[in-house]
């Protein structure tokens, strides 16, 4: 056995419950899958990390994606990723926008409406499906929307679990027409996020709004996924049960402001990626 590459050793340590969907792909998809995960660590790192380089973090790692599809790549990592673009049609805009998803979090703290935040998540999600299907293989073009609306459900629910932590950062994801909406104060809200200040009734319309919209695109996911492409797409399948049940304890808990990040257990995701598997074979 192969000792393990670097891509996989930072996907293992990341603690991310996508790397137990990683492992159910063959070996060769599942070393392109490991250097695109961490590709995204890295460069998400660089905006929120103190150490993590910023706006110079950003553009080393473009160097770096440009030498990939044309030249000789400095970094392990760079190594690592070229044998992935080299093996699967990843278009580069995928992590073009990957990367510009990020330079928005250096620069864009609020947002103004939900179509302002759709770019963001399209970006820093949606686009990280698009690639990921062209290491799954599929063969019906449904799947890409499949792929850009699991992305934006995933992303919701990051920013739902995340409110207290994003606000440590000074950034809120919520948009404020929402807010506005719901007779939420930004300060309110970030003062509640913060174990600052009291919850109030509105900002509870406004989290159950927020999860409404997060439930609509799962459920559009769920609607568009071909069923041709329904094998192929295992590993995606299994994130996206992962984060639904994420989403669903969020739910139950009545969407919990605070510093402390809700998370499910490794048994209970275990239990849900096998549950997974045995449907998306069953058909």
């Amino acid at each position: 056995m192969s000792a393990p590459s670097l891509a996989q050793r930072l996907t293992q340590q990341s603690g991310s419950s996508f790397y137990y969907a990683f492992r159910l792909l063959p070996e060769r998809k599942r070393r392109a899958i490991y250097a695109l995960y961490s590709f995204c660590r890295i460069v998400d790192d660089c905006v929120d990390e103190p150490d993590g380089g910023g706006e110079a973090g950003l553009r080393y790692w473009l160097d770096e994606l440009q030498q990939c599809y044309g030249g000789q790549p400095q970094s392990e990592l760079g190594r690592e990723l070229q044998a992935a673009v080299r093996a699967f049609p990843i278009p580069p805009g995928c992590f073009e926008d990957i990367v510009a998803g990020c330079r928005m979090d250096l620069n864009v703290t609020r947002y103004r409406s939900y179509d302002d935040l759709q770019v963001y998540c399209r970006r820093v999600a949606s686009a990280v499906g698009l690639a990921s299907i062209e290491i799954f293989g599929y063969t019906q073009p449904a799947t890409r929307e499949y792929a850009l609306e699991l992305g934006l459900a995933l992303q919701l629910t990051n920013i739902l679990r995340d409110v207290g932590r994003d606000a440590q950062r000074g950034r809120l994801y919520l948009p404020l027409e929402d807010l506005q909406r719901f007779g939420v104060s930004e300060a309110q809200l970030l003062a509640a996020a913060l174990e600052q200040g009291p919850r109030t009734p509105q900002m509870n319309e406004l989290l159950a709004f927020e999860g409404h919209r997060a439930r609509s695109h799962f459920e559009r996911a769920a609607r568009l996924l071909p069923s041709e492409d329904r094998r192929a797409m295992l590993a995606a399948e299994v994130m996206g049960a992962v984060y639904r049940g994420l989403f669903e304890r969020l739910a139950r808990d009545s969407w919990p402001l605070g510093l402390k990040r809700t998370r499910i257990s490794r048994a209970r995701r275990i239990w849900i990626a096998l549950r997974t598997v045995l449907r998306v074979y069953a058909g």
